[in-house]
């Protein structure tokens, strides 16, 4: 799938013949497929299709963001990675009924994560070869992060926009271009020796890193799961903390300083406030001013759970067994 969808942005062939053999490779890979969230050619591809309205790639052109033939095909994908995260993720029963339950609900939800297993793990048995992969997996999302998150600010009205706003202001760095995350993150991996390209390292890492980032794209794209993007963003902001603080002091371990570690010191002060404001002013004001959204809130809250979680466990299983989560091993340089 993902080599015909690349000869097709490409242009390598007529490209009506190119949308068929597309389409016809999805749906056999759709029919054969078990698991969406380990699936490598289904992400990939769902991944490539998102990347068309991020960038920046040599395949992207203005002319396929919206190409219709295109967006029929990826939502067959998204149809099967919704519904299958829908089957397996757990929502509070019952739902909360009130902005403040709603609240109280969403920090239940995420309490467990505050004992990080892949965080405390990597703090503890730190060397460079594992702070590489680390960063390599997280590079995918974050040099574009809080962008796929932002895609809803237009989808949301009153108090709910607001309390997004003010939290994905502070993502952006407050307007100053040296402070926004992404950079910030950038620089870790220049100063740890890495690329700092977006997807520099795409054919590295495995489909539960991709389905990470490919889950918010998803919600953020459509303003029918505004809510589910929401609920993720709370969650994500709600178990960034604590996994930040163990994820710096596994660099200072090594010897690295601030010119390292500062994303992640930055996340554990940033988001110990922005705990409060997407649990309260987020969550609990979309459930109190669109009531009909919450299910849908605590879907996308319980997705990000699952989800990170599970690309969490990738990454330790592999490591607790002396293994590279990644395809194939970076290779030094």
């Amino acid at each position: 799938m993902s080599s015909a969808l690349i000869s097709l942005l490409i242009r390598d062939n007529d490209p009506r013949d190119l949308v068929a053999e597309l389409a016809t490779a999805v749906d056999r890979a759709l029919a054969e497929c078990e698991d969406i969230l380990t699936d490598e050619d289904l992400q990939l591809t769902l991944f490539l299709m998102y990347l068309l309205h991020y960038g920046p790639a040599e395949f992207v052109r203005g002319e396929w963001e919206w190409n219709p033939d295109l967006i029929r095909i990826r939502t067959l994908i998204e149809e099967r990675f919704e519904t299958q995260l829908r089957a397996e993720v757990e929502l509070p029963s019952p739902l909360p009924r009130n902005g403040e339950d709603a609240a109280e609900a969403m920090f239940e939800m995420t309490q467990p994560a505050a004992k990080p297993s892949t965080a405390m793990w990597l703090a503890k048995n730190a060397t460079e070869d594992l702070l590489r992969e680390f960063l390599i997996q997280r590079s995918i999302y974050t040099l574009r992060e809080a962008d796929p998150h932002t895609w809803s600010i237009p989808k949301l009205q009153g108090r709910a926009k607001a309390a997004m706003v003010e939290i994905q202001a502070d993502e952006y760095g407050g307007g100053r271009p040296d402070k926004v995350h992404s950079e910030i993150f950038a620089r870790t991996m220049r100063n740890f020796g890495l690329n700092d390209a977006p997807d520099a390292y795409l054919d590295l890492v495995p489909a539960s890193t991709l389905a990470s980032t490919n889950l918010i794209s998803m919600f953020g794209l459509h303003r029918r799961l505004r809510g589910a993007n929401v609920g993720h963003l709370s969650a994500f902001e709600m178990t960034s903390t604590i996994p930040n603080k163990h994820y710096g002091n596994a660099f200072r371990k090594r010897g690295y300083g601030p010119d390292v570690t500062w994303y992640f010191d930055e996340h554990v002060e940033a988001d110990a406030v922005h705990e409060q404001l997407a649990a309260r002013d987020l969550v609990g004001s979309l459930v109190d001013d669109e009531p009909q959204l919450t299910e849908d809130i605590f879907f996308g809250a319980a997705a990000c759970l699952y989800v990170d979680g599970r690309a969490g466990d990738h990454m330790l299983e592999a490591w607790m067994s002396g293994r590279s989560p990644l395809l194939t091993p970076e290779p030094r340089t």
